[in-house]
Protein backbone atom coordinates (compact mmCIF):
# COMPACT_ATOMS: atom_id res chain seq x y z
CA UNK A 1 0.00 0.00 0.00
CA UNK A 2 0.98 3.58 -0.55
CA UNK A 3 0.17 5.41 2.70
CA UNK A 4 -1.78 8.60 2.15
CA UNK A 5 -3.15 8.10 -1.36
CA UNK A 6 -4.40 4.55 -0.81
CA UNK A 7 -5.97 5.42 2.53
CA UNK A 8 -7.73 8.41 1.00
CA UNK A 9 -9.03 6.23 -1.85
CA UNK A 10 -10.49 3.80 0.68
CA UNK A 11 -11.96 6.63 2.76
CA UNK A 12 -13.67 8.16 -0.29
CA UNK A 13 -15.06 4.76 -1.24
CA UNK A 14 -16.43 4.18 2.26
CA UNK A 15 -18.06 7.62 2.29
CA UNK A 16 -19.34 7.73 -1.30
CA UNK A 17 -19.65 4.12 -2.45
CA UNK A 18 -18.35 2.45 -5.59
CA UNK A 19 -15.87 4.53 -7.57
CA UNK A 20 -14.04 4.65 -10.89
CA UNK A 21 -10.46 5.85 -11.36
CA UNK A 22 -11.80 8.94 -13.14
CA UNK A 23 -14.14 9.80 -10.26
CA UNK A 24 -11.23 9.63 -7.80
CA UNK A 25 -8.83 11.64 -9.97
CA UNK A 26 -8.28 15.34 -10.48
CA UNK A 27 -9.85 14.88 -13.93
CA UNK A 28 -13.25 13.79 -12.62
CA UNK A 29 -16.41 15.86 -12.56
CA UNK A 30 -15.75 16.49 -8.86
CA UNK A 31 -11.96 16.31 -8.33
CA UNK A 32 -11.14 14.30 -5.21
CA UNK A 33 -7.40 13.55 -5.28
CA UNK A 34 -4.72 15.53 -7.10
CA UNK A 35 -3.65 12.48 -9.12
CA UNK A 36 -4.23 11.42 -12.71
CA UNK A 37 -6.89 8.92 -13.77
CA UNK A 38 -4.09 6.52 -14.76
CA UNK A 39 -2.48 6.78 -11.32
CA UNK A 40 -5.84 6.08 -9.67
CA UNK A 41 -6.35 3.09 -11.97
CA UNK A 42 -2.94 1.70 -10.97
CA UNK A 43 -3.61 2.21 -7.25
CA UNK A 44 -7.07 0.61 -7.44
CA UNK A 45 -5.51 -2.38 -9.21
CA UNK A 46 -2.96 -2.75 -6.40
CA UNK A 47 -5.65 -2.39 -3.74
CA UNK A 48 -7.70 -5.08 -5.52
CA UNK A 49 -4.68 -7.40 -5.62
CA UNK A 50 -4.52 -7.16 -1.83
CA UNK A 51 -8.26 -7.63 -1.33
CA UNK A 52 -9.06 -4.12 -0.03
CA UNK A 53 -11.28 -3.28 -3.01
CA UNK A 54 -12.94 -5.50 -5.62
CA UNK A 55 -13.88 -5.10 -9.27
CA UNK A 56 -17.61 -4.73 -9.85
CA UNK A 57 -17.22 -4.11 -13.55
CA UNK A 58 -14.57 -2.82 -15.91
CA UNK A 59 -13.21 0.31 -14.23
CA UNK A 60 -15.65 0.21 -11.29
CA UNK A 61 -14.48 -0.77 -7.81
CA UNK A 62 -16.11 -1.32 -4.43
CA UNK A 63 -14.75 -1.51 -0.90
CA UNK A 64 -14.37 -5.02 0.58
CA UNK A 65 -14.84 -6.19 4.14
CA UNK A 66 -11.03 -6.19 4.44
CA UNK A 67 -10.97 -2.57 3.24
CA UNK A 68 -13.48 -1.66 5.94
CA UNK A 69 -11.43 -3.54 8.55
CA UNK A 70 -8.29 -1.70 7.48
CA UNK A 71 -9.99 1.70 7.81
CA UNK A 72 -11.33 0.70 11.23
CA UNK A 73 -7.82 -0.23 12.40
CA UNK A 74 -8.68 -3.93 12.71
CA UNK A 75 -6.36 -5.02 9.90
CA UNK A 76 -2.67 -4.38 9.32
CA UNK A 77 -2.01 -3.92 5.59
CA UNK A 78 1.39 -5.59 5.99
CA UNK A 79 -0.43 -8.88 6.68
CA UNK A 80 -2.20 -8.90 3.32
CA UNK A 81 -1.45 -11.55 0.74
CA UNK A 82 -2.45 -11.31 -2.93
CA UNK A 83 -6.00 -12.55 -3.56
CA UNK A 84 -7.02 -14.90 -6.34
CA UNK A 85 -10.46 -13.44 -7.12
CA UNK A 86 -10.43 -9.66 -7.60
CA UNK A 87 -14.23 -9.64 -7.92
CA UNK A 88 -15.08 -11.12 -4.48
CA UNK A 89 -16.17 -8.51 -1.90
CA UNK A 90 -16.57 -11.06 0.90
CA UNK A 91 -13.39 -13.12 0.80
CA UNK A 92 -11.84 -14.13 4.11
CA UNK A 93 -9.80 -11.60 6.02
CA UNK A 94 -6.15 -12.50 6.60
CA UNK A 95 -5.91 -15.07 9.38
CA UNK A 96 -9.43 -16.38 8.79
CA UNK A 97 -10.17 -19.69 7.15
CA UNK A 98 -12.79 -20.17 4.47
CA UNK A 99 -16.01 -21.92 5.53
Amino acid sequence: MTPGTDERILEYMRAEGNMTPLALSRDGEQPRLDKSRQHMSNRLGKLAERGLVYKLDKGLYGLTEAGEAYLDGRLDARSLEPVADLTDPTGPLPGETEK
